[in-house]
Formats: structure tokens, C-alpha cells, sequence
């Protein structure tokens, strides 16, 4: 089964073997495709600031939303540099991640 890793983020590139996403609605359509395809999410990793992508579903952190709400518990990375979005984002993923 091919693995796949998601990387979210406004400016940085993706390094190699991630399939880069720039907003979090980019990020959830393809989240969806890959569940739609049957290929197993691996790796999100994420920044919190997504600059003027903002505008098409928030920051990083309104992935992590999404994903709690929905009750997708990827394993997430976060390469963010904002430390109030990352402690803001992490405890979210602890509150709701491997209950």
C-alpha cells in the first residue's frame, strides 16, 4: 500500500516524499482523495501561519479542528515556528490524539 506524507505550508517547500499543500482546504480535498483511493496517510506535517492561504480555511490550526472533528487521527508533525499556534496545536493533538 503506498504511504503518504502531507506537507502544510504557505512558503516552505515540501521536502522530498511529501506532497505539498498550501491551505487547509487544499489539505483536506486531499486527505479525502487519498482515503477515496484507498492510500494510507503516513505523515501530516504542518505550520500554523499560512500567510494570504489563510483565506481558504484558516491556519494549521484549523486542520487539527477538522481532523479532531472528524475523527482522523493521522500522525502530525508540526514544523511550525510560531510557538503560541504550536502550543495551541499541540494541545489539541494531545487532548484528542491517542485516546
Amino acid at each position: 500500500m503506498n504511504k503518504v506524507k502531507i506537507w502544510l505550508d504557505d512558503v516552505r517547500p515540501a521536502p522530498t516524499g511529501y506532497n505539498w499543500c498550501k491551505s487547509v482546504n487544499e489539505t483536506i480535498k486531499y486527505i479525502e482523495d487519498c482515503e477515496n483511493k484507498g492510500l494510507s496517510i503516513d505523515l501530516l506535517d504542518l505550520d500554523h501561519d499560512l500567510g494570504e492561504f489563510y483565506t481558504d480555511g484558516g491556519d494549521g490550526i484549523k486542520l487539527v479542528d477538522w481532523l479532531a472533528e472528524t475523527k482522523r487521527f493521522y500522525k502530525i508533525n508540526l514544523h511550525t515556528m510560531n510557538p503560541v499556534g504550536r502550543d495551541n496545536m499541540q494541545r489539541e493533538i494531545d487532548r484528542y490524539w491517542n485516546k
